[in-house]
C-alpha cells in the first residue's frame, strides 16, 4: 500500500470516488494562545495492490511532540475491493472541529493501517 494523499484542509469531501479538496495548509497561526481552531478536514488517499484486497483497519492520532494526544484517535475499517484492476485506492475523509492549542509548537497527524504506522503529517502551529 501506498499513501497518495495526506492532508490538512479548509474542506474536503468524496462522492462517487472522486475527492474534492479546498485550501490544503500545514500550519495554523494564531494571535493569542490558548487558541481553538474552528475547523480543518484531514484526507487521506491510499492506493492498495492487487494481493492487499481485503478489509484493514485504521487509527489516525494526532499527538504533541511530547507524545500527548491532541484529539481522541479516529478509527475504523476500510473494505479494499477491486474494480477488475490491479490496484484501487481508498479515501479516508474526516472533519476536526473546535481544535484547542495551548501554544505552538507541532502536532502529528500518525496514520496507522492493520496497527502499523503508514505515513504522518506535522501540522505546524505558529503564533503571529
Amino acid at each position: 500500500m501506498k499513501t497518495e494523499l495526506f492532508t490538512f484542509c479548509d474542506f474536503a469531501q468524496e462522492s462517487g470516488g472522486k475527492l474534492t479538496v479546498v485550501g490544503t495548509f500545514d500550519t495554523i497561526i494564531s494571535r493569542n494562545f490558548p487558541c481553538i481552531h474552528p475547523q480543518l478536514s484531514v484526507v487521506i488517499r491510499i492506493r492498495f495492490d492487487l494481493w492487499e484486497f481485503s478489509s484493514h483497519s485504521f487509527r489516525i492520532e494526532a499527538r504533541d511532540l511530547d507524545g500527548e494526544l491532541n484529539i481522541e484517535p479516529v478509527t475504523g475499517t476500510v473494505d479494499v475491493k477491486g474494480a477488475g484492476n490491479a490496484t484501487a485506492v481508498s479515501h479516508l475523509v474526516f472533519t476536526i472541529s473546535n481544535l484547542h492549542f495551548n501554544s505552538g509548537g507541532v502536532v502529528n497527524f500518525v496514520l496507522y493501517i492493520d496497527d502499523k504506522e503508514i505515513s504522518s503529517l506535522p501540522l505546524y502551529i505558529r503564533k503571529g
